[in-house]
């Protein structure tokens, strides 16, 4: 594979273009307006999680995208598929306009500029690297070594899923195996070169290939912009919540059960809406509130989550605080919460 970098070859000609603005009174360079609209883009969807300057775990599991190991093995495809179409059935969603975000492909460049920006190691060319192995014999290491932080299956923990299918379509054999032998310096990923052997760190990586499946790659329809009548237990009593902010997930579980007049809002963009969502809520994504605000009801609870656990919720709250609604909660612990209590789920476009 041909590791793509999304550096400039025309460096000192764009200088040359860009003094040829100034000394013409122009009044932007578009390198600037590009490089400005990343970090704004960068602010507003991605330092929730991964820290303002990339350093990662602002919210749970969210990797440090500065990194030095990891900018070094990860190539701008990485980069741009992560971006693009996150992490189904985690707190990372996909951005991409096509996939009910809000990112154009050229504000999907401009990040993936402004996070090689961060790189400080060269690159190493690892997707060429041929592993071989026998996953079961990793399995008591993997036990032992991973499975505190990564799940028993690579289903996610404390920190990232291993298993998770867009993930394993980006990762070749050799991204894993560097992650693996030389960990991620500054974090609790440390290296496991010298202290396991060659061939167990290969056959650890042919285990964590062994959950690989096929992402899903059938077009989405995503939710409707028109709400309609949303509100669940219309006829019901309005809850008694409290003064406080946030709203915990058993509290929100006990007003449904009890029929209270209630509506939910899913602040995470379309596709992890279709993907899962709590059974009856609508999807209004945080960015873009104003496209919903007219079909909001001012006068009953508005209950709103996402699944990193509550900051995309929060800036809904907040936005719509401004816009004059007062009946606002954040489910606390957020979607995945929900969704580990066995609570109700439902898939698709419609609540």
């Amino acid at each position: 594979m041909v590791r793509g970098r999304s550096r400039p070859a025309l460096g000192g000609a764009l200088l040359l273009v860009g003094a040829l603005f100034v000394a013409c009174g122009a009044e932007t360079d578009p390198a600037q307006e590009r490089r400005e609209k990343a970090r704004a883009d960068y602010r507003r969807y991605c330092a929730l999680c991964h820290g303002a300057r990339g350093e990662g775990y602002a919210a749970d599991a969210a990797n440090a995208l500065r990194n030095p190991e990891f900018l070094s093995t990860a190539s701008d495809e990485f980069l741009r598929r992560a971006i693009e179409r996150g992490r189904p059935g985690t707190p990372m969603s996909g951005w991409a306009a096509q996939r009910g975000g809000p990112l154009a492909p050229a504000a999907v460049e401009g990040l993936i500029e402004l996070i090689r920006s961060w790189q400080t190691a060269p690159d190493k060319d690892v997707d060429n690297i041929t592993v071989t192995g026998v996953a079961m014999r990793a399995r008591a290491t993997y036990d032992i070594e991973c499975a505190e932080c990564h799940g028993a299956d690579g289903e996610g923990g404390d920190f990232m899923s291993l298993n998770n299918p867009e993930f394993l379509f980006s990762a070749s054999d050799g991204f894993l195996r560097e992650a693996i032998a030389n960990g991620r310096s500054g974090t609790v990923m440390k290296p496991y070169a010298g202290e396991l052997t060659p061939q167990t760190i290969d056959d650890l990586v042919v285990l964590t290939r062994s959950w690989q499946v096929d992402p899903n790659d059938d077009p989405i329809k995503l939710p409707s912009t028109d709400l309609g009548d949303f509100v669940l237990n219309s006829d019901g009593d309005p809850p008694t919540f409290d003064d406080g902010r946030f709203l915990k997930v058993d509290a929100l579980k006990q007003a449904l059960d009890e029929g209270m007049k209630l509506g939910i809002l899913d602040a995470r963009p379309g596709s992890d809406y279709v993907t899962e969502h709590i059974s009856g809520a609508v999807s209004v994504p945080f960015f873009a509130p104003d496209e919903y605000v007219d079909q909001l009801p001012k006068d009953t609870w508005l209950v709103a989550y996402c699944g990193c656990p509550h900051a995309e919720s929060g800036l809904l709250v907040d936005a719509l605080k401004e816009r004059g609604f007062s009946k606002l909660k954040v489910l606390d612990e957020g979607f995945f919460v929900w969704k580990d209590r066995g609570y109700p789920l439902t898939e698709g476009a419609m609540p």
